[in-house]
């Protein structure tokens, strides 16, 4: 089955848009074993069915941090560059969820909305360096959830595009880290 969503993209670019995101918060064990399907629903749906649970909790991610990154966008907080990398962040995003629910739906699947409201701290964002060290746990939880998910996939394909999203996240992370002066890679492994 062919996962080649958007027409016109170059083949070798389209992986890259298909697969999984991120949410609000670090992910937990029990967020990746949930991101896995493990449970008796998962073994019902079969295969397909277990990928599109992934697919459908990346989607739901992916547009949470779409709005976060609209929430830091419209805060008044950010300086001009700073505000352009993260609206290009949220645009990748964007492209993210709209190839996740393109991929839900050549599975059989029905792609989740994005929520009308959600739970950010923007108590707590006082200041550019806030809004930076919030999209940073961000990206650190999509980074961490994508690592979980690329080998629970049937569709070795969907592994693939996990993969190569990781490989994303990871850039965003270590910009956000070196945007706040920290070291942009923490460590010589990711977990």
């Amino acid at each position: 089955m062919s996962f080649l969503i958007q027409s016109g993209e170059p083949a070798v670019l389209r992986p890259r848009r298909l697969f999984l995101g991120q949410s609000g918060l670090l992910l937990s064990g029990a967020a990746v074993a949930l991101l896995a399907g493990r449970d008796a629903l998962a073994a019902k749906e079969g295969a397909g069915g277990n990928d599109v649970r992934i697919l459908n909790t990346a989607l739901s991610a992916e547009l949470e941090a779409i709005a976060a990154y609209q929430l830091g966008a419209d805060s008044g907080l950010l300086q001009k560059p700073v505000k352009e990398l993260a609206l290009t962040f949220q645009g990748q995003h964007r492209e993210h969820a709209d190839t996740l629910a393109g991929a839900i739906k050549k599975l059989g699947g029905t792609p989740n909305k994005a929520k009308d409201k959600y739970d950010f701290p923007t108590a707590t964002l006082k200041s550019q360096a806030d809004v930076l060290r919030f999209a940073a746990k961000l990206e650190q939880g999509a980074v961490s959830a994508y690592l979980g998910a690329v080998p629970l996939f049937q569709n070795r394909d969907l592994s693939h595009a996990a993969a190569s999203i990781l490989g994303d996240e990871a850039m965003h992370w270590a910009i956000l880290r070196n945007a706040l002066g920290e070291p942009p890679v923490p460590s010589a492994f990711v977990s």
